[in-house]
């Protein structure tokens, strides 16, 4: 899009570009998403921003009333397999927070300097600057739904200081902590304050086929790691997280109702969840894997648009507008389901995972980590193989990995076979543009193959 076309976006309201970027105001000195219901700003007066990490560098705060830092995040992200777009899978995940940037860069398998000059050149910011938008929002979402002391959001959110905090959100929202915390949703704070977690709204665009995805997940529930209960139309699906800094239950709410168009033409929705995390520290994280695993930032205008064009396909779409490819928590407990299924992952979370220490339900363990099955005994083939690689870090599946070089280590493993290797790539690596062995998938199906073998799928003309 060139930049008439953006302030087109912005007058008619597109909620088709929220995340894809942002609008600042020179006069105001405030940022938004296109969907923004505030009156139109003059074009003069708009500038455009790849990121909000970018406007915030260059000294716009966040609309209070379209918190464009709440939008879900590109698509543009998931689909691109350069290291920009690894980049912003690992920065998304936590890394940047955890292990610096020297981290982020190894990982990448670039230096540091090269790292900030794409990033930069590309974006508008560095990966200090996009981790640091990320913890301004983490500290946001904090401040309004739980009822922690300020000192410890701080901390959580990733900040190094209480002093960096302060000025980050002075910064960002234009309002002091406290402010930021006033202004919460009546009754936010007190809910989260009871025992019953981190409410949160997980953002998606267009249209959702809630339906489909909770009832594939339902098919593959990992007994003792993940449930799901209620009638259809009101389910919650429940799991266990193992996260950097301690343990996790997350539980996420079946949606039916239509989404809600706002001031946009075009409608946008979220799912309810709730986090109860060991350590707030994790907030970042547990959302972005869950954002993984219900395949938030899938961008269903492109996809759709594309598989239309094919007579096979069209009518399939028709039916289910938005239609999503489930991801995965955990890469090695995608491939384990994918090669023992959810019975065989449930004997291994009974022999190797770790027990809750408060158990939930029937949610009782954590999957099991690949030291725990870096092992040649009882544990059957080829996993025997494919966690040792990960426990030492020969291979990768992490959101940042190369997905043509995890490929090519996943089957030089003994026992892995094609079709598996495909599977993997989809749920543990978010690939869109996947074929398994045996689907005939015409060039005219790409960057989005994935998802239409999902329509042939979940339609009943293959198997997975």
């Amino acid at each position: 899009m060139d930049e008439d076309s953006r302030y087109e976006a912005v007058r008619s309201r597109d909620g088709r570009f929220d995340g894809a970027f942002f609008f600042a105001v020179e006069t105001t000195g405030i940022y938004c998403r296109p969907s923004c219901p505030a009156v139109t700003p003059k074009r003069r007066n708009v500038r455009f921003y790849p990121t909000a990490a970018a406007a915030q560098r260059s000294g716009f705060r966040a609309c209070r009333r379209c918190r464009p830092d709440a939008v879900p995040g590109s698509a543009e992200w998931n689909v691109r397999a350069d290291v920009v777009g690894r980049a912003m899978r690992l920065i998304a995940d936590g890394v940047v927070d955890r292990e610096g940037v020297a981290g982020l860069a190894a990982r990448l398998g670039y230096s540091a300097r090269q790292v900030q000059r794409q990033l930069t050149t590309e974006l508008g910011a560095g990966p200090v600057a996009l981790a640091r938008a990320q913890r301004a929002h983490t500290a946001r979402v904090l401040l309004q739904t739980t009822e922690l002391a300020v000192t410890e959001i701080a901390f959580a959110a990733g900040f190094a200081s209480v002093r960096q905090f302060n000025d980050t959100v002075r910064e960002v929202y234009a309002a002091t902590p406290t402010e930021v915390r006033t202004a919460a949703p009546r009754g936010a704070a007190r809910r989260a304050a009871d025992g019953t977690g981190i409410p949160l709204r997980l953002a998606h665009r267009g249209p959702y086929q809630a339906a489909a995805v909770l009832d594939q997940l339902a098919r593959e529930a990992v007994p003792g790691v993940e449930e799901i209960t209620g009638r259809p139309g009101a389910r919650v699906y429940r799991r266990t997280l193992r996260l950097p800094y301690g343990t996790g239950i997350a539980a996420v709410a079946e949606r039916t109702r239509a989404p809600r168009t706002g001031s946009g033409v075009h409608p946008s929705g979220w799912l309810d969840a709730r986090l109860h995390l060991a350590d707030p520290r994790d907030l970042t994280t547990a959302v972005q894997r869950l954002r993984r695993l219900f395949d938030l930032d899938a961008d269903p205008y492109a996809i759709d648009e594309r598989l239309s064009t094919d007579p096979r396909l069209a009518p399939l779409v028709a039916a289910r507008p938005g239609l999503r490819v489930p991801g995965a928590v955990d890469p090695l407990e995608a491939a384990a389901r994918a090669l023992l299924g959810p019975a065989g992952c449930g004997r291994l979370v009974e022999a190797y995972g770790k027990t809750l220490d408060t158990p939930d339900g029937t949610l009782t363990h954590l999957f099991p980590e690949p030291a725990a099955l870096a092992r040649p005994e009882g544990v059957p083939a080829p996993l025997a193989a494919l966690a040792p690689a990960l426990a030492d870090g020969t291979l990768r599946l992490d959101p940042g990995a190369d997905r043509d070089d995890a490929q090519r280590e996943l089957l030089a493993l003994p026992g892995m076979d094609a079709a598996t290797v495909a599977l993997i790539r989809v749920r543990a690596l978010g690939d869109p543009d996947v074929t398994p062995p045996g689907v005939q998938a015409p060039d005219a199906w790409r960057p989005w193959r994935t998802y239409a073998v999902q329509h042939l799928y979940v339609a009943g003309e293959s198997t997975p």
